[in-house]
């Protein structure tokens, strides 16, 4: 398969929360500090990688009575090696994340992965998918976090950055670097209504974008059938 054409699927045309309106609860859940994004960013694409590639080595020996569970078996033993390693590792984030790492065991990213692609393709195609659509989904959660913890609280990297210095800390400890005073955040941002109405601005942007992208291909194509 292009990968070109796999990496802009993922990240753009396809993404699994824009476009594919997938993962969402996680999505509004977490994202208010940029520590909670990319930590749950890095565990999602890690875990729909190793899950693609493992439901495409087994995907001609899978009954299809049974695809979904065996499906949610092999996602369920990533999330656990996943969980442990957070726990072990950097056990801020895992505190911090709490039930939604568990949880990324019904996450319908994966799963919707697994039954429409790795199902269906060889290990080279489903490892790329699972890392352009890990891409695309955690390049989502940092955009949703930069702005609702910008607007929301007037800092940007909480839990990730030490204050003005820059410097980076896995203890969640991290004050993030103040951009303006909170007395002017709009604090209903890192609220759950903030989440959905972040949300719904960048899908609204894309589709904006995407509706763009198609007239003008249209009208070229148009112009040189003309």
């Amino acid at each position: 398969m292009n990968r070109k054409q796999q990496f802009a699927e993922g990240t753009i045309t396809n993404n699994p929360v824009l476009v594919q309106q997938i993962g969402l609860c996680a999505t509004m859940a977490i994202s208010t500090t940029l520590f909670n994004g990319i930590g749950m960013g890095l565990s999602v694409l890690i875990i729909l990688t190793c899950c693609n590639v493992v439901i495409s080595l087994i995907r001609k020996i899978i009954p299809g009575q049974v695809r979904l569970a065996i499906f949610v078996v092999v996602i369920a033993g990533f999330v656990t090696i996943v969980d442990l390693l957070l726990q072990a590792f950097v056990p801020a984030l895992s505190e911090s994340l709490g039930v939604f790492i568990p949880l990324i065991v019904v996450n319908c990213i994966i799963i919707g992965r697994a039954e429409a692609f790795s199902s269906k393709h060889d290990v080279k195609d489903s490892f790329f998918d699972g890392v352009f659509q890990g891409v695309g989904y955690t390049l989502v959660l940092i955009a949703m976090c930069l702005i609702r913890e910008l607007l929301g609280s007037g800092t940007i990297g909480g839990g990730l950055l030490n204050g003005a210095s820059g410097f980076i800390t896995l203890d969640g400890t991290g004050a993030g670097i103040r951009i303006f005073s909170d007395t002017y955040a709009a604090g209903a941002l890192v609220l759950p209504f903030g989440g959905f109405l972040t949300l719904g601005v960048l899908m609204a942007l894309l589709q904006h974008i995407l509706s763009k992208s198609a007239a003008r291909k249209a009208a070229k194509e148009k112009e040189v059938s003309d």
